[in-house]
């Protein structure tokens, strides 16, 4: 049941405007946590990562090969890291005969021929929270039975899972290991995501510039704009849209699957590309509809998202458009979507937050039932045979 309002506290003691009564009461503890937990945590990342001299020996060989075909593979919001930065990682390889693509596992255990090409070198990188999703182990599995010439980097939060212990004595595989703080306890996956992003940006196209800017972004989300996202989320929608291009797609695509998990699919979330919105998903606004849009940094871009915002504001059929940068992103800013991509979806794991509060419904575990579960259960894995 909607609540008026979410009670709000004195900032001394409080995560998230809440204190830990009243986190501990509504079952939101580990998911404030580790939701406001992540400038600390992209600190920690980055520092690990300068102190790493192994992966970039381990990794130049094989970024040496021209012909090299790089995966990044995950499942569900494992899965959106890759989508997110395939297409920015394929401008920093090392030769334009290398190509980058994003596969999900799920796409690569149903699909194993359609997608492993048994004749290219292959480097499958890997995210996994806890490495311990029954697809995770089966993609690396099939990449192993089907690629003649396979890597496997493991980008992983939980040092103890089955991704992790594959790694062990092989010297084609290498595990990534994050801080264990990364490693979620909460249903949702929140800093887990940005920890594994910022890992592969930190891998392929470090920025320390970029870097700084978005821990400061995060910190003023945090500091400065809460009560303005609890206000957004108290408004009594029925259906949320998130709205990017580019990279922001699937940052959108995150956002819109963590705001459904939160609040248990009481709401509908959706996502799409503000120019591709209009071939049909824009059929979905009504009076109740939130629309978010993650405007491009990119001033050629972003003219085509300032288009669709005017469009739907002529229109007047949402219940509110809002551009997300406007609250903290300083206009004419140059950096790069995949790096805005992180304050971005911080801002949407706040708003799902709150929206949960609201509903009555724990952050921390939204699906008592089971039917949805933290590490995804049920799966049946089938032996690949008669191949080829």
């Amino acid at each position: 049941m909607l609540t008026s309002s979410i009670p709000v506290f004195e900032q001394q003691d409080t995560t998230l405007l809440l204190n830990t009564e009243q986190l501990t009461q509504y079952g939101a503890i580990w998911t404030a946590k580790e939701i406001s937990q992540q400038p600390k945590m992209w600190h920690q990342v980055n520092e690990q990562h300068l102190d790493n001299s192994s992966l970039a020996a381990w990794l130049s060989p094989i970024l040496a090969k021209a012909q090299l075909r790089i995966i990044l593979t995950g499942a569900g919001t494992s899965a959106y890291i890759g989508e997110a930065l395939a297409a920015h990682i394929q401008q920093h390889v090392p030769l334009a005969t290398q190509r980058v693509e994003a596969i999900s596992t799920t796409d690569l255990v149903s699909h194993p021929a359609l997608y492993l090409c048994p004749k290219i070198p292959t480097l499958l990188i890997s995210y996994g929270r806890s490495g311990n999703s029954p697809e995770s182990m089966a993609a690396v599995s099939l990449a192993e039975q089907l690629i003649d010439e396979c890597y496997h980097l493991v980008i992983t939060c939980n040092g103890q899972g089955k991704l992790a212990q594959y790694c062990t004595d092989k010297s084609h595989c290498y595990l990534y290991r994050l801080p264990d703080e990364t490693h979620d306890v909460s249903f949702a996956m929140t800093s887990s995501f940005t920890c594994m992003y910022l890992a592969t940006l930190l891998i392929f196209s470090p920025e320390p510039q970029a870097f700084t800017q978005i821990c400061q972004m995060a910190d003023r989300i945090l500091s400065e704009h809460l009560t303005e996202i609890r206000t957004q989320a108290e408004q009594p929608c029925g259906r949320v849209v998130f709205l990017g291009a580019g990279p922001l797609k699937a940052i959108a695509q995150e956002a819109a699957l963590k705001y459904l998990e939160l609040t248990a699919g009481q709401i509908i979330s959706a996502f799409e590309s503000p120019l591709g919105f209009r071939h049909g998903p824009k059929s979905l606004i009504d009076s109740g509809t939130q629309v978010f849009v993650m405007t491009s940094s990119n001033p050629y871009s972003c003219q085509y998202d300032n288009d669709l915002i005017q469009e739907l504001k002529r229109d007047n059929q949402a219940l509110s458009v809002l551009t997300l940068s406007e609250l903290y992103l300083a206009k004419n800013s140059a950096l790069a979507e995949v790096w805005l991509g992180l304050p971005f979806i911080l801002w949407c794991q706040i708003l799902a937050f709150y929206k949960a509060m609201q509903l009555g419904i724990s952050p921390d575990n939204p699906c008592p039932t089971g039917q949805v579960n933290r590490v995804v259960q049920g799966v049946s894995l089938y032996p690949l045979v008669n191949q080829g």
